[in-house]
This record gives C-alpha cells, sequence and structure tokens, in this order.
C-alpha cells in the first residue's frame, strides 16, 4: 500500500492555474499534490549573443527553490549561487521546452521561463517542467495575438512525471515519502504525441531489471497522456 492509499498508476491530485502572474506574459502556478510551482514565461525581443544574425531564437529555464519550500530552511542561492542539483534541473527544463520549439520560426528573440518551488513534496522538476509548457503555451499566444509571430514556433506539448519501484512495485508519480526511500526512481519527459524527450533513472540500491523499467515506462506514457490532456484543459 501506498503511503496515500493511492493505486499503482495513480497520479496526486494535479491542477494548473493559468494567468496566475499579473505581469509576465505567460504563468501557471502548477500543483501535483502538495508540491507547487510558479512557472512563468517571459518574451524577450532580444537573442543570446551567440545566436546573433543566425536568424534563430531560444527558450531557456531557471529554477530555484524557496527557503521554506521543504522541511527545513534552505540558504538563498541569491547568497549562495546555485547548486549543482538547481544548475542540472534547469537545463532539464531547458531541453524539455526546446524539444519541442521550432527555433527558426520564433526567430531571433527569446522565451525566458522562471520556475520557483513554492512548496515540495517530491517530483519538483517534472511538475516544472508540465507547467512550464503552460506558461510557455500563453507567451507564444500572447506574442501572435501581438503580431510579433506569424507562424506558431509550438510543435508539440510536453510533459514530464517520476515513477520508480517503491516496496518493490512500479509506482507513477512519487511522492517525498515515496521517493525518499525507492529502490529505483526515474524521471521521463514526453511529448504529446508520445515522442521521448529525457529519461532519468537510478537505482539506489540493487541494479533494476529491464522488467521493471519497461513497467516503469508503461506507467510514465500513461502519465504523461494524461498530464497533456490536463494542461489542454487548462488552455481551452
Amino acid at each position: 500500500m501506498r503511503p496515500t492509499g493511492r493505486a499503482f498508476n495513480e497520479l496526486r491530485e494535479v491542477s494548473f492555474e493559468t494567468g496566475y502572474s499579473a505581469h509576465a506574459e505567460g504563468s501557471c502556478l502548477v500543483k501535483f499534490g502538495r508540491t507547487h510551482v510558479l512557472c512563468t514565461a517571459s518574451w524577450d525581443e532580444s537573442t543570446p549573443p551567440w545566436l546573433r544574425g543566425k536568424g534563430k531564437g531560444w527558450v531557456t529555464a531557471e529554477y530555484s527553490m524557496l527557503p521554506r519550500a521543504t522541511h527545513t530552511r534552505g540558504r538563498r542561492e541569491a547568497k549562495t549561487g546555485p547548486s549543482g542539483r538547481t544548475q542540472e534541473i534547469q537545463r532539464l527544463i531547458g531541453r524539455s521546452l526546446r524539444a519541442v520549439v521550432d527555433m527558426k520560426a520564433l526567430g531571433e528573440r527569446q522565451i525566458l521561463i522562471d520556475c520557483d518551488v513554492i512548496q515540495a513534496d517530491g517530483g519538483t522538476r517534472t511538475a516544472s517542467i508540465t507547467g512550464a509548457w503552460v506558461a510557455l503555451r500563453q507567451c507564444v499566444d500572447w506574442a501572435m495575438a501581438q503580431g510579433l509571430l506569424k507562424n506558431d514556433p509550438i510543435t508539440d506539448s510536453v510533459a514530464a512525471i517520476s515513477c520508480g519501484l517503491y516496496q518493490g512495485m512500479p509506482v507513477a508519480d512519487l511522492d517525498y515519502d515515496e521517493d525518499s526511500t525507492a529502490q529505483a526512481d526515474a524521471n521521463f519527459v514526453i511529448t504529446g504525441s508520445g515522442g521521448l524527450v529525457e529519461v532519468q533513472g537510478t537505482a539506489e540500491g540493487a541494479p533494476f531489471t529491464r522488467e521493471q523499467f519497461d513497467a516503469l515506462m508503461s506507467l510514465a506514457a500513461d502519465a504523461c497522456a494524461e498530464l497533456t490532456g490536463r494542461q489542454r484543459t487548462a488552455l481551452a
């Protein structure tokens, strides 16, 4: 039995509150159970220096966690500088979003994504990716309405989920209690059309089998398909 009593393939309660920020071109407060992340997308008419004159744009992301998002207070990274974990997660978010954006159609400008974890209970990176796409979609819709874009540069949606082996059983959408004791866990980033963007899998002790990985992959595919539907409903 999972700590929350959920079925092995059951997601936590998921919600998307779009337009959460009054100032950002796109924004979404995404909740996966007790994990809450504010995702914003900001339009920038400039492009990174290394892309100037190449006729292409860029999508990049920053990730941070508020000091009391977890059980104990963490130090603000504005004082200490981003940790290795923070840098790895924000690069993952950026890669995940760029996989579904046509940079030539975006033109020589960039969209900056900010994912700020307000409260953490496992799965912050996957919640960030899933909410960030919603914010990105709103930002692009804004740019098209303003006449800044002629063609939609977004080629597909993208969502992410964590799955793992908890007490020997493959389960979807790990919360902290499960993640902290899981025998293996993996993060899956999957597009709305079912394409794989990235898979991060780790055994926390004994290696896991190909059959167990396939079970996790199956759970992730179903979960991301469900999340894709919820993203579209939130944006409707």
